[in-house]
């Protein structure tokens, strides 16, 4: 790996920054019972906020001063609408969002705020945001943007899989540092086969890939590899591999070496919005001048406070909640 090459990644992410990142992916709906700790079977009352993993990497990048606008669809309809309204509340653009009108219909969860027998079931049966579609990225000037972030999801479907495949050949073409986070849901996916030959076309595009054990493996075809890849990969091309860990902390290969960090500990309430916010604070804190290893630690420590909170756009830290949580709290863990 060359370090002067990745030390320019560094550098064209801080340098465009104040472009604002382009996000590709679903916004959706989360309903949750109320109060904490409720199974959805016994559920009598539910709070509802905004949901999908790119909606909830932009409100965390929003939230944390990183402007971002997100490219998708969403139905016509009520539950569209309201997630117009989030992002508007959010301050994320929609100006690349698209509405769809027929059968399809914006993906809703139902998330249980606990962690023993945690339940979050996914409504995604002909989803609306699988309808973008090359023309929705031919609109984009992507030389406005300062970078383009991706999740692995809008890969799972066409016409979303051409026109992302798409975004990222104008994003590079452009000079935008592509972030790709692999996010591999089995559910999405027509066969693990066809996830594994696209994910990987996906990742060989992008300057930054983050993920964890089980999504690296399944890159190689091997869940026992996935330390193997993600090193491998990021001797392959000048580019940034973070690789998850969960409690156990990550491993960021960058510059030649591999950098461990560990945790910030605290009492969570539920599993979800770990991985989003992670990315959200990673992101801001490279953006804002930040040294790289410091930069993950304040991804994980964004992780642990939404998990410690309930939904996840809403629990996404601000600046001052982010240095009030790192200031008072004991961490991080020794890896």
């Amino acid at each position: 790996m060359n370090a002067d090459q990745d030390a320019a990644l560094m550098g064209r992410l801080r340098e465009r920054a104040p472009m604002g990142f382009l996000v590709l992916g679903r916004v959706g709906m989360d309903l949750t019972p109320k109060p904490a700790g409720t199974p959805i079977a016994e559920a009598v009352d539910m709070g509802v906020s905004m949901g999908g993993s790119s909606a909830n990497i932009a409100a965390g990048l929003v939230k944390l001063g990183a402007p971002a606008s997100l490219v998708t669809c969403v139905s016509d309809d009520a539950v569209g609408w309201y997630c117009l309204g989030q992002l508007d509340h959010y301050g994320i653009d929609r100006s690349h969002l698209r509405k769809v009108k027929g059968e399809e219909r914006t993906s809703l969860a139902v998330v249980e705020t606990r962690m023993e027998d945690h339940q979050s079931v996914i409504y995604r049966n002909n989803a609306a945001d699988f309808q973008m579609n090359t023309a929705d990225i031919e609109a984009i000037d992507f030389a406005k943007y300062g970078a383009l972030i991706t999740t692995g999801t809008v890969f799972a479907a066409e016409p979303s899989r051409s026109a992302a495949f798409l975004a990222l050949d104008k994003a590079r073409a452009a000079g935008l540092p592509v972030i790709f986070d692999i996010d591999y849901r089995p559910y999405s996916w027509p066969s693990p086969e066809i996830a594994k030959d696209v994910l990987t076309r996906a990742g060989a595009l992008s300057d930054m890939i983050v993920g964890n054990d089980e999504e690296f493996g399944f890159m190689v075809g091997d869940y026992d590899k996935g330390f193997e890849a993600a090193r491998d990969l990021a001797t392959q091309a000048p580019r940034i591999i973070i690789y998850k860990k969960g409690p156990d902390g990550a491993v960021t290969f960058a510059n030649g070496a591999e950098i461990t960090t560990g945790i910030y500990p605290v009492t969570a309430l539920k599993p979800t919005g770990a991985g989003d916010s992670f990315m959200a604070g990673l992101l801001a804190s490279i953006c804002a001048g930040t040294p790289l290893e410091t930069a993950v630690l304040r991804g994980s420590a964004c992780a642990s406070i939404v998990v410690a909170k309930p939904g996840c756009a809403p629990a996404m830290p601000t600046p001052t909640e982010l240095e009030e949580f790192l200031s008072t709290h004991p961490g991080p863990t020794t890896p």
